[in-house]
């Protein structure tokens, strides 16, 4: 599996702490993930805590898979003053190129304790196979591990 990365990630990230802002639809903020490849198929974990569930989307157009979330303002009371607010509001989004090799056309997500998972399976055409192989003519066919 392939993943676009930012080398400038980092720098954003502090960027945004210093000056307190949030991602917007023109520049959404990007989330943490994590990929693991579990049995037949990819895993990709993606931290969104406070999120609904609502407020998550999900795209893949070719092999491009695309998530989009906006975490919005819990709803206070007129007479609430905030003292502190260090949870980014706004959009996040991340985008992983997906290898030829995954069925994007399977893919199962999930959303518990504040974490988006998506599963990914192997595609059939890039699982181990056996051929068979036939020796002289007329002759009895064999299997063979590729």
């Amino acid at each position: 599996m392939l993943m676009r990365t930012d080398p400038f990630q980092e720098l954003d990230r502090l960027a945004q702490r210093l000056v307190g802002s949030a991602g917007t639809w023109s520049r959404p903020t990007p989330m943490p993930m994590d990929a693991y490849r579990e049995g037949d198929e990819y895993v990709i974990a993606f931290d969104l805590p406070g999120v609904s569930p609502d407020a998550i989307d999900v795209d893949v157009e070719r092999n491009m898979l695309t998530v989009k979330a906006e975490r919005r303002p819990q709803v206070r009371a007129e007479d609430v003053q905030v003292e502190l607010s260090e949870r980014p509001l706004g959009v996040f989004s991340r985008q992983v190129m997906l290898a030829d090799t995954l069925d994007a056309e399977r893919i199962e997500a999930g959303y518990d304790a504040g974490v988006l998972t998506l599963r990914i399976p192997i595609a059939e055409r890039a699982k181990p196979r056996k051929i068979a192989i036939s020796v002289g003519e007329g002759a009895a066919q064999r299997q063979i591990e590729s």
